[in-house]
Protein backbone atom coordinates (compact mmCIF):
# COMPACT_ATOMS: atom_id res chain seq x y z
CA UNK A 1 0.00 0.00 0.00
CA UNK A 2 1.67 3.41 -0.94
CA UNK A 3 1.46 5.98 1.22
CA UNK A 4 -1.51 7.95 -1.04
CA UNK A 5 -3.61 5.02 -0.36
CA UNK A 6 -2.75 5.06 3.33
CA UNK A 7 -3.33 8.66 3.63
CA UNK A 8 -7.08 7.71 1.96
CA UNK A 9 -7.62 5.07 4.18
CA UNK A 10 -6.73 7.35 7.25
CA UNK A 11 -9.07 10.10 6.12
CA UNK A 12 -11.84 8.02 5.73
CA UNK A 13 -11.68 6.30 9.02
CA UNK A 14 -11.82 9.94 10.94
CA UNK A 15 -14.41 10.85 8.87
CA UNK A 16 -16.36 7.52 10.34
CA UNK A 17 -15.16 8.21 13.49
CA UNK A 18 -16.22 11.91 13.65
CA UNK A 19 -19.50 10.35 12.26
CA UNK A 20 -20.16 8.23 14.98
CA UNK A 21 -19.65 10.94 17.52
CA UNK A 22 -21.62 13.19 16.12
CA UNK A 23 -24.51 11.04 15.79
CA UNK A 24 -23.64 10.21 20.02
CA UNK A 25 -23.97 14.02 20.39
CA UNK A 26 -27.45 14.18 18.62
CA UNK A 27 -28.60 11.36 20.74
CA UNK A 28 -27.44 12.88 24.11
CA UNK A 29 -28.90 16.36 23.00
CA UNK A 30 -32.30 14.53 22.52
CA UNK A 31 -32.49 12.70 25.70
CA UNK A 32 -31.57 16.29 27.73
CA UNK A 33 -34.74 17.97 25.74
CA UNK A 34 -37.10 16.16 27.16
CA UNK A 35 -36.32 17.50 30.94
CA UNK A 36 -38.89 19.98 30.47
CA UNK A 37 -39.89 20.54 34.54
CA UNK A 38 -39.06 23.84 36.09
CA UNK A 39 -37.69 24.26 39.46
CA UNK A 40 -38.07 27.44 41.37
CA UNK A 41 -37.40 28.33 45.59
CA UNK A 42 -40.80 30.77 46.10
CA UNK A 43 -41.91 32.19 50.40
CA UNK A 44 -44.30 30.13 51.65
CA UNK A 45 -45.65 30.84 54.93
CA UNK A 46 -44.90 33.54 57.57
CA UNK A 47 -45.80 32.79 61.53
CA UNK A 48 -44.82 34.67 64.65
CA UNK A 49 -44.77 33.03 67.66
CA UNK A 50 -43.78 33.80 71.30
CA UNK A 51 -40.72 32.67 72.95
CA UNK A 52 -38.60 33.16 76.16
CA UNK A 53 -34.72 34.54 76.19
CA UNK A 54 -32.20 32.11 76.86
CA UNK A 55 -28.26 32.48 77.31
CA UNK A 56 -26.64 35.63 75.82
CA UNK A 57 -23.54 34.85 73.71
CA UNK A 58 -21.72 37.79 72.72
CA UNK A 59 -24.57 40.10 70.41
CA UNK A 60 -26.87 36.75 70.18
CA UNK A 61 -29.11 35.29 72.12
CA UNK A 62 -30.25 31.76 72.33
CA UNK A 63 -34.67 31.69 72.23
CA UNK A 64 -36.29 28.63 74.55
CA UNK A 65 -37.09 25.65 74.35
CA UNK A 66 -35.03 24.75 71.07
CA UNK A 67 -31.69 27.25 71.57
CA UNK A 68 -31.70 28.70 68.46
CA UNK A 69 -29.44 31.19 67.88
CA UNK A 70 -30.47 34.64 66.99
CA UNK A 71 -29.09 38.43 67.23
CA UNK A 72 -30.21 40.12 70.37
CA UNK A 73 -30.98 43.63 68.04
CA UNK A 74 -33.24 44.29 70.63
CA UNK A 75 -31.05 44.22 74.03
CA UNK A 76 -33.12 41.49 75.46
CA UNK A 77 -32.31 39.92 79.12
CA UNK A 78 -31.96 36.18 79.96
CA UNK A 79 -35.58 35.27 80.78
CA UNK A 80 -37.61 37.95 78.68
CA UNK A 81 -40.51 37.00 76.49
CA UNK A 82 -40.01 38.18 73.39
CA UNK A 83 -42.08 37.49 69.54
CA UNK A 84 -40.32 36.57 67.26
CA UNK A 85 -41.40 36.03 63.15
CA UNK A 86 -40.67 33.04 61.28
CA UNK A 87 -40.50 31.54 57.76
CA UNK A 88 -40.85 29.08 55.39
CA UNK A 89 -39.84 28.47 51.70
CA UNK A 90 -41.07 25.95 49.06
CA UNK A 91 -38.95 24.20 46.28
CA UNK A 92 -41.91 24.45 43.49
CA UNK A 93 -41.44 22.24 40.73
CA UNK A 94 -44.37 22.74 38.03
CA UNK A 95 -44.01 20.26 35.24
CA UNK A 96 -44.76 20.40 31.33
CA UNK A 97 -48.73 19.99 31.96
CA UNK A 98 -48.43 23.02 34.55
CA UNK A 99 -48.90 19.98 37.36
CA UNK A 100 -47.20 21.32 40.77
CA UNK A 101 -45.08 19.39 43.76
CA UNK A 102 -43.85 21.22 46.72
CA UNK A 103 -41.40 20.55 49.20
CA UNK A 104 -41.40 22.95 51.91
CA UNK A 105 -38.40 24.15 54.73
CA UNK A 106 -38.49 23.63 57.93
CA UNK A 107 -39.42 27.23 59.68
CA UNK A 108 -36.42 29.53 60.54
CA UNK A 109 -36.58 32.95 62.82
CA UNK A 110 -35.89 36.03 61.34
CA UNK A 111 -36.69 38.78 63.63
CA UNK A 112 -37.09 39.30 66.98
CA UNK A 113 -39.82 42.02 68.53
CA UNK A 114 -40.70 43.43 72.24
CA UNK A 115 -44.41 42.98 72.17
CA UNK A 116 -46.93 41.35 69.56
CA UNK A 117 -48.06 44.23 67.75
CA UNK A 118 -44.80 44.91 66.36
CA UNK A 119 -44.53 41.58 65.26
CA UNK A 120 -47.88 41.66 63.31
CA UNK A 121 -47.39 44.59 61.95
CA UNK A 122 -44.81 43.39 59.79
CA UNK A 123 -46.63 40.20 59.32
CA UNK A 124 -49.40 41.96 57.82
CA UNK A 125 -47.02 43.31 54.99
CA UNK A 126 -45.83 40.08 54.24
CA UNK A 127 -48.92 38.02 53.91
CA UNK A 128 -51.26 40.53 51.90
CA UNK A 129 -54.96 39.28 50.54
CA UNK A 130 -55.88 40.68 47.41
CA UNK A 131 -58.89 40.47 44.96
CA UNK A 132 -58.35 40.49 41.48
CA UNK A 133 -59.49 38.41 38.49
CA UNK A 134 -57.37 35.15 37.04
CA UNK A 135 -57.48 33.23 33.85
CA UNK A 136 -60.08 30.02 34.21
CA UNK A 137 -58.12 27.07 32.84
CA UNK A 138 -61.42 25.36 32.77
CA UNK A 139 -63.48 23.21 34.77
CA UNK A 140 -64.68 19.41 34.30
CA UNK A 141 -66.60 16.71 36.22
CA UNK A 142 -65.29 13.26 37.42
CA UNK A 143 -67.79 10.28 38.77
CA UNK A 144 -66.76 7.33 40.99
CA UNK A 145 -68.83 4.64 42.04
CA UNK A 146 -72.21 6.75 41.01
CA UNK A 147 -70.85 9.68 42.82
CA UNK A 148 -69.78 13.15 40.88
CA UNK A 149 -67.57 15.84 41.80
CA UNK A 150 -66.63 19.16 40.08
CA UNK A 151 -63.25 20.81 39.92
CA UNK A 152 -62.34 24.26 38.17
CA UNK A 153 -58.42 24.61 37.09
CA UNK A 154 -56.91 28.22 37.98
CA UNK A 155 -54.22 29.88 36.76
CA UNK A 156 -52.26 32.13 39.13
CA UNK A 157 -50.44 35.26 38.49
CA UNK A 158 -47.39 33.74 39.53
CA UNK A 159 -47.80 31.11 36.59
CA UNK A 160 -49.08 27.86 38.48
CA UNK A 161 -52.29 26.40 38.42
CA UNK A 162 -54.36 25.07 40.76
CA UNK A 163 -57.27 22.97 41.16
CA UNK A 164 -60.37 23.83 43.19
CA UNK A 165 -63.18 21.75 44.07
CA UNK A 166 -66.75 23.54 43.22
CA UNK A 167 -70.51 23.30 43.70
CA UNK A 168 -73.20 22.29 40.93
CA UNK A 169 -74.39 26.24 41.02
CA UNK A 170 -70.80 27.66 40.55
CA UNK A 171 -69.70 24.82 37.96
CA UNK A 172 -72.76 26.17 36.02
CA UNK A 173 -71.57 30.05 36.17
CA UNK A 174 -67.59 28.90 35.01
CA UNK A 175 -68.15 26.65 32.34
CA UNK A 176 -68.77 29.45 29.68
CA UNK A 177 -66.28 32.29 30.99
CA UNK A 178 -62.22 32.71 30.84
CA UNK A 179 -61.66 34.99 33.82
CA UNK A 180 -63.19 34.54 37.44
CA UNK A 181 -63.18 36.72 40.64
CA UNK A 182 -60.68 35.01 43.23
CA UNK A 183 -59.34 36.06 46.66
CA UNK A 184 -55.07 35.56 46.42
CA UNK A 185 -53.01 35.64 49.46
CA UNK A 186 -49.64 37.35 47.97
CA UNK A 187 -46.35 35.70 50.14
CA UNK A 188 -43.90 38.55 50.09
CA UNK A 189 -39.70 37.15 50.28
CA UNK A 190 -38.62 38.73 53.41
CA UNK A 191 -34.88 39.88 51.71
CA UNK A 192 -36.77 40.55 48.45
CA UNK A 193 -40.58 42.06 48.54
CA UNK A 194 -40.64 41.65 44.85
CA UNK A 195 -40.09 37.91 45.22
CA UNK A 196 -44.10 36.59 45.49
CA UNK A 197 -46.13 33.83 45.75
CA UNK A 198 -49.79 33.80 45.03
CA UNK A 199 -51.55 31.39 46.86
CA UNK A 200 -55.74 30.45 46.27
CA UNK A 201 -57.93 31.56 49.45
CA UNK A 202 -61.30 31.96 47.82
CA UNK A 203 -64.20 32.78 45.28
CA UNK A 204 -64.39 36.73 45.10
CA UNK A 205 -68.19 35.87 44.60
CA UNK A 206 -70.77 33.89 46.09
Amino acid sequence: MNSKTKLTVLLVCLMLLLSGCGATSVLDTGAGSEQTAFSSRVPWDYRIQQATVGDLVGSDMTLLPDNELLPNDGNYATGDTIWILQFMDAELTTDESQKNEISLSTWSTLKSYPDQASAEKDLAELKVAVTTEVGLVGVYKTEYNGDTRNFAVLELPTGNRVKQPVDDKRYEQLKNVQKVAVVLEEVHDFADYDLTYAKFRGWANP
